[in-house]
């Protein structure tokens, strides 16, 4: 947008597609100008337009990072790399990110004479912890009642029941809470089939962890295994847990995450 008629011009440029982050790790927000021209002598400003009175986020001004006015969630946790300004690169890197940084994020560069911005979706996922299966008993018929359940995910995650081939298997009952910014699911199913692996999945749209228990018919066992995948790498637990029945005994044991 143009502030005179001199032909200094630019564009600030972004991604399109939203930017995904992780909670409690850190994330580089994208804002360039084109063409690459230094910025050193420009206003840089990011803010959140999502926000009640568009709260500042960062500002460099004056060939100095000014965040008097920063907004106190930010505080400590914002960085241009000024040595990158020279080159048209005013990307903000945003540390120790929380559930509360997603939203719309504008970047806002102005020179002497002309200036353009441009939006920023920051889409933030945080990762519970492995889900654990409980066995919760057996009914008259013979089938085993397991239980899936974690907590401190965000947004809600997808969670369902897999058999040995992958197919999905209906859960009976759902519980869902959320605690302050995170969500806790517990899943429920009963398994009336003699020899089988039943996997329990919990999904964001770029992690997933998952928990395996093998049961077994007669007086045999069941054994857990804990499956974890994401974008950074696999989790892992351990713990062990023994349920003695008159005809049946359940041993639960957990193996390293499989990648």
């Amino acid at each position: 947008m143009n502030l005179s008629t001199r032909t200094e011009q630019f564009e600030v440029v972004g991604p399109a597609d939203p930017v995904y982050a992780v909670a409690g790790e850190d994330v580089i927000l994208p804002c360039s100008l084109k063409p690459n021209i230094s910025v050193v002598d420009m206003r840089v400003e990011w803010f959140r337009p999502d926000l009640k009175d568009s709260q500042l986020v960062h500002l460099y001004r004056d060939h100095e990072d000014r965040n008097t006015d920063q907004s106190l969630s930010y505080r400590s946790r914002t960085k241009l790399n000024h040595q990158e300004l020279q080159k048209g690169n005013a990307s903000l890197k945003l540390s120790s990110v929380q559930v509360s940084d997603e939203g719309l994020y504008r970047c806002f560069i102005q020179s002497k004479s002309w200036y353009d911005d441009v939006t920023i979706n920051v889409s933030v996922e945080a990762v519970g912890r492995p889900p654990v299966i409980t066995v919760d008993g057996f009914d008259h018929s013979g089938g085993l009642h397991l239980q899936c359940e974690s907590e401190g995910w965000y947004p809600e995650p997808d969670v369902e029941w897999l058999d040995s081939e992958g197919v999905s298997l209906s859960s009976e009952t759902t519980e869902t809470h959320r605690n302050g910014d995170r969500f806790s699911v517990k899943h429920t199913m009963t398994v009336y089939e003699g020899d089988s692996k039943i996997h329990c999945r919990f999904k964001l749209k770029h992690h997933m962890l998952e928990t395996l228990i093998i049961t077994t018919t007669g007086p045999s066992s069941a054994a857990v295994a804990d499956e974890s995948d994401d974008d950074a790498g696999g989790t892992e637990s351990a713990g062990d847990v023994e349920e003695d029945k008159e005809r049946e005994r359940v041993e639960v044991s957990v193996e390293p995450a499989l990648q």
